[in-house]
């Protein structure tokens, strides 16, 4: 509390909300709880004007476009934040350049960070230490977390069960195998396409001639946990999925697309790779 002055008070304070996946917004519902109550805690410090910041609901703090971080951080430089406050120091940043640009402005302006444990000035140097051990930490814990994810992804699919999504004519049983569509419409259009292509040894000419004869073919369409199959016409795309996909000559593959990261107006994008690997 010593750390609190009427100067900080005068100011806002910042909450600001964030859950890294839309799953989380959706079903963790007891963090936004928590986050949300961080506004009753800035005013019992003092603070008269406080305001909510949840536009990053939704995103990673690892070096994303995050607009609501953008936000408060454009407030601080202009002096209008007493008091940055979050559930703990990971729902700021995950990553260094943003935890440590937050650091810095924040000491040249003389805006505190409060988090559950505590009250930190980045004016003082054994706050900052602990701040920038803390962000340290967080970064770490978030590439810990993606490598143990990875290498149990990797192990599952060496045994041929990493099951991500399915394939239109094929259902997910009980016991974790896939097994045919007992939908006998929906096996008859699958061959249909094949047939089609051994026919007529274009994707082009097998997509002309759905369309001009006017026949629907089976889409998955994901939506609210579910799986469903829909009938539509045709594109190209969805012909060459079917066509290409091992899993219609009965083969399980792992790895044939990765992801890479671009740097765009000075922050990270990771996008899936879409060329194929031998």
């Amino acid at each position: 509390m010593s750390k609190i002055s009427a100067e900080h008070l005068c100011r806002d304070a910042i909450v600001y909300i964030r859950q890294s996946t839309s799953y989380q917004v959706a079903n963790n519902l007891e963090s936004q709880r928590r986050q949300y109550s961080l506004a009753d805690r800035a005013r019992r410090l003092g603070w008269s004007d406080v305001q909510i910041v949840d536009d990053d609901l939704g995103r990673s703090g690892a070096g994303t476009a995050r607009p609501g971080f953008e936000k408060f951080l454009a407030a601080i430089c202009e002096g209008r934040v007493g008091a940055v406050v979050s559930l703990e120091a990971s729902r700021l940043a995950r990553n260094g350049r943003d935890w440590h640009t937050l650091l810095e402005f924040c000491g040249l302006v003389g805006t505190l960070i409060v988090d559950e444990d505590g009250i930190y000035d980045p004016r003082s140097i054994n706050d900052r230490l602990l701040l920038g051990m803390k962000g340290t930490m967080s970064e770490m814990e978030l590439s810990v977390f993606r490598q143990r994810s990875l290498e149990a992804l990797k192990q599952k699919a060496r045994r041929g069960e990493l099951l991500l999504t399915v394939a239109v004519g094929y259902v997910k049983a009980e016991d974790g195998r896939i097994e045919k569509d007992p939908d006998r419409r929906i096996q008859d259009s699958i061959a249909l396409v094949f047939r089609k292509f051994a026919e007529l040894q274009s994707i082009r000419q097998v997509l002309l001639w759905f369309r001009e004869e006017q026949v629907v073919v089976p889409a998955v369409v994901h939506g609210h946990g579910k799986q469903t199959t829909e009938w539509k016409a045709p594109v190209y795309y969805t012909l060459h999925h079917v066509l290409t996909n091992p899993v219609y000559a009965g083969a399980f593959v792992f790895g044939r697309r990765g992801t890479r990261v671009l740097i765009e107006g000075g922050r990270k994008r990771v996008v899936r790779d879409s060329i194929r690997r031998n």
